[in-house]
């Protein structure tokens, strides 16, 4: 496959998980968080996009199982490692706990920064800040484990 069509997929998936997430409510903060304020006003909605993206991500992998080879890509790259460590677990606690605070997550941000509110801006600026000090902090690198081929 050539270079300009593997671009041209990639930008055309791109533009629709942009779009997903425009339309079911992942880019409005405040949607988010009265989704995860379960003790307050909660809005289920986003319940229901949850599962619809665990629903997609199974078929993905049973996808993969069945083609073999991607169509826009020499092999699947699917992870192998199982292990839960101190590092897995404090991550997806600091993910946590600023999705929390902020009703945010990377993906969703980028695409909002679409919308040219400050405060998106502001948050990403961080996100990236703090990408880039995990990065030159000693003995931190990203880890990326096994992967299938």
């Amino acid at each position: 496959m050539t270079g300009a069509l593997r671009l041209a997929v990639a930008l055309l998936a791109g533009l629709l998980f942009g779009l997903g997430l425009a339309i079911s409510g992942m880019m409005d903060p405040a949607k988010v968080l009265g989704f995860l304020d379960v003790a307050g006003p909660w809005d289920p909605s986003l319940a229901f996009v949850l599962g619809g993206a665990v629903g997609v991500s199974a078929l993905g992998y049973v996808m993969a199982a069945w083609m073999g080879k991607p169509a826009t890509a020499p092999r699947f790259d699917i992870p192998t490692t199982r292990t839960v460590d101190a590092r897995l677990v404090g991550g997806a606690t600091l993910f946590g706990i600023g999705w929390g605070l902020v009703g945010l997550c990377p993906g969703p941000a980028l695409a909002a920064l679409t919308l040219g509110l400050p405060s998106i801006g502001v948050f990403v600026v961080a996100m990236l800040a703090g990408m880039v000090l995990f990065r030159l902090t000693p003995g931190m690198t990203p880890r990326t484990g096994e992967v299938r081929r």
